[in-house]
């Protein structure tokens, strides 16, 4: 399915600021569906008229007719109603169709206004009332929103339905006379106030007209007990939130009318959203929409989400304290022992702590159970060179990229590259000069139709080689069991010694990260 750049760029002449003004409108026009209770298409011209039959595309070459005359349309985006039924329920976006199948369409950008027609039509077995409104960024004219209401269930207008239809009529001025959306305003709350959620109407001066029953709701649970109506939402607002905490300088203004703007206000317990909409038309603020939206629930649980991170976070850090601890005493322990072997053991079991702890302190400042594992491997890699002997005097070295990597990857890798750096150090590069380095790239395998992201690494040294009679599977090494524990047995990767062609040995650790990113099937 084409996007609605994808339409744009394949079938018109609209720039780049064209298209981020249709972006805007269709990101926010669920607003004027729910408030005209109808289905709405947005139409663009076609680039030329090489899409027509031959004949066709001549004649209109030789007489484009008026200016702004069209050659055809492409319906670049739709939108359904949730306060009524659908007119349309099959998908047109992507449909063209020629000048004068949509006459409407072609009326509206031609004369440049909103065009409605008298008697409905029954094309589709159901009564269906059809509009257009021209869109306009500036002076210069995009497009056309075919505005389409099922009639099937018409019935005498509430109050609310007369408000909700009359703030549509505004809005629906506003695009024509390219007012909305409001340049350089968008929305910047996760999920903005939706016209179910409670709307209020107010007039040039701030008051309410009127409230629909769940903005009202919302409000009684404020701590306002009254009917808005009539009152200033501004003050009324502003009186509700006087908690001796200073306040947002521009609320009055904004829930006055006077500027779009979203707000959040608590007061009470109690949390609501508010969206204002200003109602400019003509020239003239003629009022506002104010969108509500109780999300005391939601702030509640992000909170309690908030509590959680920074628990986790708590634990890491605890952890890696205490995992430094242990370090520290094995560490004393080591220095009182007078049995080479029995220091030498507990040195590593020092390295192989110290590298978990470098994961629990990386995660403790981290919001999520994401890591950059680039810093790890470094600090990991720094550690193996400061603990190899004066006599080796070798540099470990990084090339490439781990990139972003899940705790329950980060964890096993670090200790297994921990392991094998201490391995090279010890019985390749033992009392002699070299290199060792670490190489890490991301790639692609193919697993029938789909491609399966996976993590190579690769540690190399040009010591003395592999002895001949090495065998992974029947070493005897702690280090390597434990390895090969982690990459084959807990990561389900893959790992495999090999002499270097030049000299020395090569390690390849190769894992799979698509069933460990987060939200991914457990196997």
């Amino acid at each position: 399915m084409p996007t609605l750049s994808d339409l744009v760029r394949d079938h018109t002449d609209l720039t780049d600021a064209d298209l981020e003004w249709l972006h805007a409108l269709v990101s926010d026009w669920q607003l004027l569906a729910d408030l005209s209770f109808a289905d709405l298409l947005l139409w663009v011209p076609l680039r030329s008229p090489d899409a027509l039959p031959p004949a066709e595309a001549a004649s209109r070459r030789r007489d484009p007719g008026v200016p702004g005359a069209v050659h055809g349309w492409v319906a670049i985006a739709q939108m359904r109603p949730t306060t009524g039924p659908t007119a349309y329920p099959e998908d047109l976006v992507g449909k063209i169709v020629r000048t004068g199948r949509r006459g409407l369409i072609d009326v509206a950008w031609r004369e440049r206004r909103i065009v409605r027609e008298g008697d409905p039509e029954w094309g589709s077995g159901i009564p269906v009332r059809e509009e257009s409104i021209p869109v306009r960024r500036g002076v210069k004219l995009l497009g056309v929103i075919q505005r389409s209401t099922n009639l099937s269930s018409a019935r005498t207008p509430s109050r609310l339905e007369l408000t909700y239809l009359q703030s549509a009529s505004d809005l629906a001025q506003m695009i024509a006379e390219g007012r909305f959306p409001v340049p350089g305003e968008e929305p910047n709350m996760v999920r903005s106030p939706r016209v179910g959620d409670g709307l209020i109407r107010l007039d040039r001066a701030g008051r309410v007209t009127y409230a629909s029953p769940n903005a009202q709701s919302a409000y009684r649970r404020l701590g306002f007990p009254a009917d808005l109506v009539g009152e200033s939402l501004g003050a009324v607002t502003t009186r509700l939130c006087d908690t001796g905490e200073p306040l947002e300088e521009a609320l009055t203004a904004v829930l006055s009318g006077r500027a779009p703007r979203e707000v959040e206000v608590e007061t009470r317990g109690s949390v609501m959203q508010l969206r204002t909409i200003p109602l400019v038309v003509g020239g003239t603020r003629i009022g506002a929409i104010v969108l509500c939206r109780d999300v005391t629930e939601l702030r509640w649980r992000d909170r309690e989400l908030m509590t959680k991170d920074a628990t986790i976070r708590e634990i890491h850090h605890r952890v890696k304290n205490n995992l430094q601890t242990v370090a520290a005493l094995l560490r004393l322990q080591a220095r009182r022992l007078q049995i080479p072997e029995g220091r030498a053991a507990l040195d590593e079991a020092v390295r192989r702590v110290g590298s978990i702890a470098i994961v629990h302190e990386t995660l403790s400042l981290t919001p999520d159970e994401l890591i950059d594992f680039d810093d790890i491997a470094d600090r990991v890699i720094m550690m193996a060179g400061e603990v190899s002997t004066p006599e080796t005097r070798v540099t470990p070295k990084r090339t490439g990229s781990f990139g972003v990597l899940p705790a329950e990857v980060a964890t096993p890798l670090a200790m297994a590259l921990t392991e094998l750096l201490q391995n090279a150090l010890e019985h390749g590069l033992s009392n002699r000069f070299g290199t060792l380095e670490v190489v890490a790239h991301r790639y692609e395998e193919d697993e029938g139709a789909e491609k399966a992201p996976r993590l190579a690494v690769v540690v190399s040294d040009d010591g003395v080689g592999l002895p001949a009679d090495f065998d992974v599977e029947s070493t005897d090494s702690l280090g390597l069991q434990i390895v090969r524990t982690l990459i084959v047995g807990e990561l389900g990767g893959r790992l495999d010694f090999r002499r270097r062609p030049a000299g020395g040995t090569e390690v390849v650790v190769d894992v799979p990260l698509e069933q460990h990113r987060p939200g991914a099937p457990r196997p």
